[in-house]
């Protein structure tokens, strides 16, 4: 089976091949397919799979995913994680946010990637994902909740929002996280069903049956016959929370 995937730009084809075509190789070993076929000159890049059941299917859902993130910049070897089950893609258009004029779109991706690449920086350890700026996309990949606050912050800072607003965000974003989780660890996973039909009243107040104990040895203890001396040596046996008392009238 023919799969046509994204096209990739003229400037990074080079990229998508790799050396003597080794990242094409590594791309065809981590999906499963049996070939990859990049056109060098358009930039078309066309997949062929195997019969069904010789490919993860998943996989190849997620290879045009791969394919994009490397055209707009990413990493060979950062794309290829989104083929793993936990990473996911994400791509802001910052032309949805300043429209198509170069020199707005300039001082957007300047205002994420921050001096000496700072900001960009940031967002990536507070969220745990890895960024790209390419002309006029930014690509993310991520776990799910990483790439949820990476993609707000991305948003907030196209949209005007201040360095220290949109740390703070994430700052904030980070704590509650770290709480939810430390929440979810505490909680049981699995309680213990009762069947409410076999369940005995005893059982649902705490303390009931040593009380009940202690009641019936009373009553026993006041019905003894003191000239059987069997039933008086078993009457004078103490249980583990009875003592004798010596008290002068």
């Amino acid at each position: 089976m023919r799969q046509t995937l994204p096209r990739v730009p003229k400037d990074r084809i080079a990229v998508l091949i790799g050396s003597k075509g080794t990242t094409v190789k590594a791309l065809r070993d981590a999906c499963g397919c049996q070939r990859i076929e990049v056109d060098s000159e358009s930039g078309d890049v066309d997949v062929i799979w195997g019969e069904s059941g010789t490919y993860d299917p998943v996989r190849a859902l997620k290879l045009p995913d791969v394919i994009k993130a490397i055209g707009r910049g990413m990493s060979p070897t950062s794309a290829i994680r989104l083929l793993d089950d936990q990473h996911f893609f994400e791509m802001v258009d910052l032309r949805d946010f300043v429209g198509k004029r170069s020199n707005q779109q300039r001082r957007i991706r300047a205002r994420i990637i921050g001096r000496e690449g700072k900001i960009r920086t940031r967002i990536e350890q507070l969220t745990n994902t890895e960024i790209s700026i390419y002309n006029s996309t930014v690509v993310i990949i991520g776990e799910e909740d990483g790439l949820y606050s990476a993609r707000q912050a991305i948003e907030m800072l196209a949209g005007g929002s201040e360095h220290g607003s949109v740390i703070h965000f994430l700052e904030k974003d980070r704590r509650r996280a770290r709480i939810q989780s430390r929440s979810l660890e505490m909680l049981e996973t699995r309680e213990e069903i009762v069947d409410p039909l076999t369940q005995r009243f005893e059982d649902l107040v705490p303390g009931l049956d040593l009380a009940a104990d202690r009641r019936n040895r009373r009553m026993k203890a006041s019905q003894v016959d003191p000239t059987n001396p069997e039933e008086v040596e078993e009457v004078m046996e103490l249980a583990d929370d009875e003592r004798i008392v010596w008290e002068e009238e």
